[in-house]
């Protein structure tokens, strides 16, 4: 007997003859439809090939990796010079750079100096990097994310 879709349709006695006959496993691939739709493949080999695909799909993931760097609100040039090298080498290797101004105690009167400074920041890494976030005060921290460029 012969579905609308052209497929082989017969009793469940039948394909599992079928199935030993050719030495390989009748998998039940649609439960749900009426007639359940079933194919004859060699099981092993399947899930081989599925675990397969997976590794595959898995190896082509990147991961994304987040560098941190931190300031104080009064850092000064060589400081400053010191960890911009340093977010170069991370926004060339690929990484994102989290960059944060942490202010101590009383050191939150300085928000505009911590803001100026990571905007300092942001404009020399315009070669290599694009910004993501604004410079953003969260409790005591001032926080810019910045993307690498892409190749």
């Amino acid at each position: 007997m012969v579905s609308e879709d052209g497929a082989e349709v017969m009793s469940l006695e039948k394909a599992l003859k079928k199935a030993n006959d050719a030495d390989l496993d009748l998998v039940e691939i649609s439960p749900n439809a009426k007639p359940p739709v079933c194919k004859i493949i060699d099981y092993k080999k399947f899930l081989f090939e599925q675990k397969k695909k997976q590794k595959e799909l898995k190896s082509k993931q990147t991961k994304v990796t987040i560098k941190e760097i931190r300031f104080g609100p009064n850092t000064e040039d060589h400081d400053f010079n010191f960890k911009l090298k340093h977010a170069i080498d991370f926004l060339k290797q690929g990484a994102k750079v989290k960059a944060y101004v942490f202010f101590k105690g009383r050191a939150i009167v300085f928000k505009d100096r911590g803001e100026i400074l990571l905007l300092r920041f942001a404009q020399e890494l315009e070669d290599y990097g694009i910004i993501e976030q604004l410079p953003k005060l969260e409790g005591k921290k001032m926080i810019m994310m910045i993307n690498p460029k892409k190749k």
